[in-house]
């Protein structure tokens, strides 16, 4: 496509817009699993309006938009509140979860570096679970990765004594998920930061899907165990709130125990023809919106909305699961929020995965076991029985052979 000679007028490019859109996945529907967080269409209004009220401001510029600047501290603020962060604790908004998880490995990397640790070849200790946006931030950094093996007895749980052992004088985080992506589960936190306050080391928590989640599956009753500040090794967090924040893309939080452990995060450089100039992430130019639509949903929800929202997802999965039991599925591990995996121990789930796809559901997979793998959100409870039935049809099929042996469609998380 070339740039045109003249410009259209909006009607037309927008109803190109419209016929562009048309093939992609129906989220609204409820018939997405996956990229989309849909809490209903009042969410979505506050999202936009918000968003675009704020479109054109740039979150760089704190004495020039200081309203930006006072929101992004009022997020801040309420993030910690749910997450039990301490006195002097403190973060900021990022535009997504591998940005979070890249300025955290930053922040640990420079804070060993100033201890007169890993200064020629630092690494961190992974559970096999963990997000690859970890190893993405150490290619960046030149840090080496080490995933060490969940527990064998099939929680789907890291396993803190493996990663202790695989901890030495160069070990600048140890991670675990709250919860892991592929399986929705919750690793053993208060173990791991006992570990790291042993060894030592930062411990991060990756809570990108349930940072704003479990907090509220927690007042509601679910059997959440502490995996936030309140278990004192932990040093930072990773928090989306384009997940089950329910806010508009891209808007994370990176969040600190403390003002002395963040300030090893922003970019203050003087050293060049302009003026001097400080970054408290990646980013340089930071859309506001995300900032003021983050904000907005926030105070619209409010812990009331939150605590139904997330009440919703749970019922939904917990429908899922007794659903999924009746077809003699098998969930992977126990999750207590709104990811889960699950496979059935007589189809081959990627055969399974084109079949439903087929009929219409955007959904993804797990490699390690091979299983189906859903998002839930609140929308999904109008739909979960219509799910429920179009996963029994696709058994069948693949039980006759009327369906291939593999997708007709690739499955990545992508």
């Amino acid at each position: 496509m070339k740039l045109p000679e003249k410009g259209q007028d909006w009607p037309a490019i927008k109803a190109k817009l419209e016929s562009r859109g048309a093939g992609d996945a129906k989220w609204r529907d409820g018939k997405t699993a996956v990229y989309v967080f849909n809490a209903g269409e009042d969410v979505e209004r506050v999202q936009k309006e918000a968003y675009t009220a704020f479109m054109s401001e740039n979150g760089l510029g704190p004495l020039a938009f200081p309203s930006l600047a006072q929101m992004e501290k009022d997020v801040i603020s309420m993030a910690l509140g749910l997450l039990h962060g301490p006195e002097g604790a403190t973060g900021a908004m990022t535009s997504g979860g591998t940005d979070s998880i890249t300025m955290a490995v930053k922040t640990a990397r420079d804070y060993a570096r100033s201890q007169g640790r890993a200064r020629e070849q630092a690494n961190i200790i992974l559970p096999q679970s963990a997000h690859l946006a970890f190893d993405k931030a150490a290619h960046l950094m030149d840090i080496e990765v080490r995933r060490i093996p969940l527990k064998t007895y099939g929680s789907f749980e890291a396993d803190p004594a493996a990663m202790g052992e695989a901890v030495d004088q160069d070990t600048i985080m140890m991670v675990g998920s709250a919860p892991n992506f592929p399986h929705g589960i919750i690793d053993p936190i208060e173990e791991l930061g006992r570990l790291a306050q042993e060894k030592g080391v930062w411990l991060h928590v990756d809570a990108c899907v349930g940072g704003y989640f479990a907090p509220f599956a927690r007042m509601n009753g679910e059997p959440v165990p502490p995996f936030d500040f309140e278990v004192p090794g932990v040093m930072s967090m990773s928090a989306d709130l384009h997940k089950y924040g329910y806010a508009a893309k891209g808007a994370s939080t990176v969040l600190f125990r403390s003002e002395d452990l963040y300030s090893f995060m922003p970019f203050d450089f003087a050293g060049w023809s302009g003026a001097p100039m400080k970054t408290p992430t990646l980013a340089g130019t930071r859309p506001g919106g995300a900032i003021s639509a983050a904000w907005a949903v926030m105070n619209y929800l409010g812990v009331e909305g939150y605590r139904r929202l997330q009440g919703k997802v749970c019922e939904t999965r917990k429908r899922l699961e007794t659903g999924l039991d009746r077809l003699g599925f098998q969930v992977v591990g126990k999750p207590v929020l709104g990811l889960i995996a699950f496979h059935h121990p007589d189809l081959h789930s990627f055969a399974l995965y084109g079949e439903i796809y087929r009929r219409g559901w955007f959904t993804s997979v797990t490699k390690q076991p091979p299983s189906l793998h859903l998002m839930l959100s609140p929308k999904h409870a109008d739909v979960v029985d219509a799910y429920l039935a179009d996963l029994e049809a696709a058994c069948e099929a693949v039980r006759s052979g009327e369906a291939g042996s593999k997708p007709k469609v690739e499955a990545r998380y992508s």
